[in-house]
């Protein structure tokens, strides 16, 4: 019989080094359940298709760069009776990221926008799906960066190809200098073949005068409003009610 010393080279040539996390207790289940040779080589591949699929996602989550581990499951909808929930629940589902359309959350400070935001994209990497969380004044940072080190077109074209681009606080300072350019680019580019969800505490009849230019908001946000999901979500703050108990 071959011995596990024997073993392990071959795993590891093979890339199945993580089979032998688990070897030894189905080789007992084995034993103990009387399991033929299918069912016994089936037990152990499942485990390590588990340890991949579970590496690919903790690999997703880190890419993402969430700012915290919010999820739909710890939002407190009760705080807030006028949140849309039905319609946040199916949002959730993911649809409208396969469809590359955009949700734009939209309300005063500290009534969740960001951690449904947060918890949308969470539930959109468990579906298998590329995401990325980027503060706004982070976003333009990194394109003024790519500006000055010539790698512009390739942060931009990195952006672009995201299954889910989240991009937090738009519109929380005036944009500047070559921002509504590469707003108006980074919009042109994924349209229809990227979705969005975008913060912002700014009503949407305030988002053309952030461009500074008419007809390039126009361009910008006819593409980023096309088939969108507004939710203007009002409220008290959630951080300052809890610091009042």
């Amino acid at each position: 019989m071959t011995s596990t010393d024997e073993l392990v080279p071959v795993l590891k040539k093979l890339c199945l080094g993580g089979v032998l996390q688990t070897l030894a207790l189905r080789r007992q289940q084995a034993v103990d359940e009387n399991l033929d040779h299918n069912e016994f080589l089936f037990r152990l591949l499942a485990d390590e298709l588990e340890r991949r699929e579970n590496k690919k996602l903790q690999d997703r989550l880190e890419r993402a760069n969430f700012e915290h581990g919010k999820t739909l499951e710890d939002f407190d909808f009760l705080f807030n009776i006028k949140l849309p929930k039905p319609k946040i629940v199916d949002l959730s589902t993911c649809r409208f990221v396969e469809r590359h359309e955009a949700v734009l959350l939209v309300g005063p400070t500290g009534v969740g926008k960001s951690h449904l935001a947060q918890a949308m994209g969470h539930r959109a990497v468990r579906r298998g799906m590329n995401v990325l969380f980027l503060g706004a004044n982070q976003l333009f940072a990194q394109l003024r960066a790519g500006r000055g080190d010539g790698t512009y077109d390739k942060r931009v074209a990195r952006l672009a190809k995201v299954d889910l681009l989240v991009v937090d606080d738009l519109g929380l300072r005036p944009l500047r200098g070559d921002e509504p350019e590469d707003l108006h680019e980074l919009i042109r580019q994924r349209y229809e073949r990227g979705a969005w969800i975008v913060t912002s505490n700014r009503a949407l009849a305030e988002w053309p005068a952030m461009f500074g230019d008419p007809l390039l908001a126009s361009a910008a946000l006819d593409r980023l409003l096309h088939n969108a999901h507004v939710l203007e979500i009002d409220g008290d703050s959630y951080r300052t009610s809890r610091r009042k108990a």
